[in-house]
């Protein structure tokens, strides 16, 4: 077994880059905890402030061995800035790059695997409106087609104008996608998509009559969230208890 390299960064970037280092090593750490991570695959990445710079997982580790100085810092290209003994997986960052590249709103992009978006994407009818976890989904959600591995430059525009201004997107027989202006929101929207697709199963697996919400209350449910949530995901006031969690879970990630 070869031991991971030890970096720390943390007196070597900006106190604005080392915070989004934590917090998005932190959402590794939240992936892998509630068991929406795929061995070594899938990505979370960050713009990082001020900057046309992201940050990414190097590729080989899992989520629980990412830390905010093991990281990797990119461009749209995915060129890595900075020395870094690790490298990335070009084809994971494609579907990230090409969000960040017309999203400007989008520092922070989530795009996971889990059983549970996969199969909702894939039923016909995608995400119904079937419990309060949805709504917060269905407001701000696309589809995107499967095209296969996400390596063609020319399926960069599809998911680009598939997404659109929303901040949720079910990829079919692929997974899910959230976006968000800051890890907490990204992250926030990942957990409500990912209990919305959760229910559903469970719903449709039980074989009996089921009742759907409302379109009058669908149309409701989004400004009754901005008054609850003051006017944002929820994220914000999610993220510090998240954090707390992180660091219970692994304190390590922080460094």
């Amino acid at each position: 077994m070869h031991p991971l390299p030890t970096l720390n960064l943390k007196d070597k970037v900006s106190p604005e880059e080392w915070k989004i280092r934590v917090d998005l090593a932190a959402c590794y750490q939240l992936v892998a905890h509630f068991g929406w991570d795929d061995l070594i695959y899938t990505h979370l990445s960050a713009r990082v402030p001020g900057t046309n710079h992201y940050l990414v997982n190097a590729f080989g580790l899992t989520f629980e061995e990412v830390t905010a100085s093991n990281l990797v810092k990119v461009d749209l290209d995915g060129n890595i800035i900075d020395e870094s003994p690790f490298t990335i997986n070009p084809a994971g960052f494609t579907i990230h790059s090409c969000i960040h590249e017309v999203r400007k709103d989008a520092h922070c992009v989530i795009h996971l695997h889990t059983n549970e978006t996969i199969a909702v994407a894939t039923q016909k009818d995608g995400l119904l409106p079937y419990s309060q976890y949805s709504m917060f989904s269905l407001s701000s959600l696309s589809y995107h087609g499967y095209e296969g591995l996400a390596v063609n430059d020319d399926e960069r525009k599809r998911l680009q104008d598939d997404l659109g201004t929303n901040n949720h997107m079910l990829l079919v027989n692929h997974g899910g996608l959230t976006v968000g202006p800051t890890v907490g929101d990204a992250f926030m929207r990942m957990y409500d998509l990912q209990r919305a697709c959760e229910i559903q199963l469970m719903i449709q697996s039980a074989n009996q009559p089921s009742q759907l919400v409302e379109q009058s209350i669908q149309d409701n449910i989004y400004k009754q969230a901005n008054v609850v949530h003051s006017g944002s995901t929820g994220g914000q006031l999610a993220w510090p208890a998240m954090l707390r969690k992180a660091y219970k879970i692994n304190p390590d990630f922080a460094q």
